[in-house]
């Protein structure tokens, strides 16, 4: 199994060496550009950095325009400058509005895509399982958002989607069981939807539905905990687009090169699993019911995040109480289980320093009381430490690494035997290269995610080729293909290799 993985890497890098090749010439002839670091470090420069900026302009506007009314000698600047910042067929009084008096009072974006994948590596199902072969996904949705500004400093957010999945009905409902269809056929969900504003020109108010990513990795999760994620078909697109938006109330206060967040989450939300005889439900047998916690006052979830910007790199802190994503067994009664949600204390760390075409990247997080079956009444702690690496000095190119090791502490031998075979330490790497052509309008993107030092955990690996049409409209067509491996999620995936298909209409 994993001769093929390495077979299949190999070509894979020899289809993105070909176009590198072909389009060297149009790399020739382009003068050096940073901007693939100016992207890496984009978001360095908070938007805070941008308004004071504005109101410096307006200062001096205001300064210039009083001088002007007073006959003052700056009038001759003026009198030079007459026009230039006029517009054809404006009135100059028109154009001297500000920015945020032309803004629109609201706005209705949205895509609408149309997803396919077809399985080409399936075994003939067994009796009373469902038939994954080909055709297993064929999604039109439709994704809406609207943004009003009610005021200067204020504005409001709603969004969500809907899609409809047309191969279960192709293939037969009748094969898949309620909670399949129920999960996966279609879906009517309200995403993103919260009030913004500026209590003070230092301290920020946003409540209500909302993502909030911490750390500094793309692609694995360390200290990024306050919003799960779904994972019913997992490895075809990235983390940023598989979070799930959580309630909650976040107050960020402002202080020079320094921003302090406070948060409540008053939503209990977890991940989206597969469930019992999906294609991506690793077991033979339906798993034990699960407990969920209420959304209560008492079982409030809260974070707190202190973050550094500097010339070059920046540094953040957090805390957060939140209940664990994952479920862990607990023996209810004899012969009966249940899976329970453990509360969780977190500290952690993240760190970037930019050099040159150089990135560095880190996190470290300690995570404290967490529960296992062979250990009735006991907690654990667990250390994260997360290391990588990003290099942006090849044109229209960028290349990362990340690896992270978690390390259960005090290690107990009993546990070894716990469902799932719980390890003292879980390795993890991920490899992704990005490289884009003719004008930016190409995209090719390769990723390589494995668990264990020498992948027995489990892998995957998804290769896509992205084209822009028009400037809204996005196709893009690609292969996932996994490896089975002793971690429960990876277990029986191996034959779920898929193509897939994506296009997107922007408006």
């Amino acid at each position: 199994m994993w001769f093929r993985t390495t077979f299949l890497i190999i070509h894979l890098l020899v289809l993105w060496c070909v176009p590198t090749i072909l389009f060297a010439q149009e790399s020739v002839d382009d003068p050096p550009t940073d901007a693939g670091l100016d992207e890496i470090l984009q978001g360095f420069d908070d938007d805070e950095d941008a308004d004071t900026q504005e109101g410096q302009r307006n200062e001096i506007s205001e300064s210039l325009d009083d001088k002007k009314d007073s006959g003052g000698e700056d009038q001759s600047l003026d009198d030079v400058l007459e026009g230039f910042d006029e517009e054809e067929g404006v009135p100059k009084e028109e154009a001297s509005k500000t920015e945020t008096e032309q803004l629109p009072s609201h706005k209705l974006s949205g895509i609408v895509s149309l997803g396919v994948s077809y399985a080409y590596d399936h075994d003939d199902p067994k009796p009373g399982e469902p038939d994954y072969r080909g055709l297993n996904r064929l999604r039109p949705e439709l994704n809406l958002e609207w943004e009003g500004r009610l005021s200067k400093n204020w504005r409001a957010l709603v969004g969500g989607h809907f899609f409809y999945d047309f191969a279960y009905a192709i293939k037969g409902e009748e094969q898949f069981t309620e909670a399949m269809l129920d999960l996966y056929e279609s879906e009517a969900l309200l995403d993103e939807a919260f009030l913004q504003g500026m209590l003070s020109s230092d301290l920020d108010l946003k409540i209500g539905r909302q993502i909030v990513a911490w750390g500094r990795s793309d692609n694995i999760r360390v200290v990024d905990i306050l919003n799960p994620l779904d994972f019913r078909e997992p490895g075809l697109v990235d983390i940023e687009d598989l979070r799930l938006p959580v309630f909650m109330t976040k107050l960020d206060y402002y202080f020079p090169n320094w921003s302090l967040s406070g948060l409540a989450l008053h939503e209990i939300r977890f991940s989206f699993n597969p469930v019992f005889n999906a294609e991506f439900f690793p077991f033979d047998q339906p798993l034990p019911p699960e407990e969920k916690p209420a959304n209560t006052f008492d079982n409030t979830q809260f974070g707190l995040a202190l973050n550094g910007t500097f010339s070059g790199w920046d540094i953040s802190f957090y805390g957060a109480r939140f209940f664990q994503d994952e479920t862990h067994l607990e023996m209810v009664s004899p012969g009966q289980l249940v899976r329970r949600h453990s509360r969780l204390n977190m500290l952690g760390a993240g760190m970037n320093f930019a050099w040159g075409n150089w990135l560095l990247k880190s996190e470290a997080g300690y995570f404290d009381g967490l529960e296992f079956l062979a250990l009735p009444g006991e907690t654990k702690s667990r250390f994260d430490f997360m290391l990588g690496l990003e290099y942006s000095g090849f044109s229209e190119t960028l290349l990362s690494l990340e690896m992270v090791n978690r390390h259960l502490i005090d290690f107990d031998p009993r546990l070894k035997a716990s469902p799932g075979g719980v390890r003292e330490n879980q390795f993890q790497a991920v490899f992704r290269g990005q490289k884009n052509f003719m004008h930016d309008s190409l995209h090719l993107t390769f990723l390589a995610s494995m668990f264990g030092r020498q992948a027995d955990g489990g892998a995957f690996q998804r290769f896509s080729v992205g084209y822009d049409v028009r400037d809204n409209v996005l196709v893009t067509v690609g292969v996932v293909t996994y490896q089975s491996g002793d971690l429960p999620f990876f277990t029986n995936i191996g034959d779920n290799d898929r193509l897939f298909f994506d296009a997107r209409y922007f408006f």
